[in-house]
């Protein structure tokens, strides 16, 4: 892929003249994960519920996973340590992690992910959409 570039408004050159074309390296962004072990993305897809304050300067995330495979596998691989949510900006994380048991058996993990601004939402949401597109998920109110 060519691109043209702005060039410097240098002495005697105009301010929008076209530069010789150069390739644009393409990145491939990192698909949206979660993960309760770094670096080790967990396959179930969760149910996750919004809440918001009036004000909108607070919110809740809470994110219900049945059955997870990283009960399987958490013994191999480590402890769950919180839960992290991966995208290309960065990762987004939390500690409150409970289990459920039934009859001593593990069935769900509940998470809960606190945003205590504006911007922490913001940026909630741009994960929750790249998560949602990966994934297949759809909002519903």
């Amino acid at each position: 892929m060519m691109a043209l570039r702005q060039a410097p408004c240098a002495r005697g050159a105009r301010p929008f003249q076209a530069v010789t074309p150069r390739p644009v390296r393409m990145v491939a962004c990192d698909a949206a994960a979660l993960q309760f072990i770094k670096g080790v993305n967990e396959p179930t897809i969760p149910e996750v519920r919004l809440t918001k304050s009036r004000t909108g300067a607070n919110g809740t995330a809470t994110f219900i996973f049945e059955n997870p495979s990283i009960f399987q596998a958490s013994g191999e691989m480590g402890d769950i340590t919180g839960l992290f949510m991966v995208d290309d900006e960065g990762t987004l994380s939390t500690t409150d992690v409970k289990a459920k048991f039934i009859n001593g058996k593990p069935q769900a993990i509940e998470a809960k992910f606190q945003m205590r601004s504006q911007f922490e939402w913001d940026r909630f949401i741009r994960f929750m959409d790249r998560y949602s597109e990966d994934n297949g998920l759809g909002f519903e109110k």
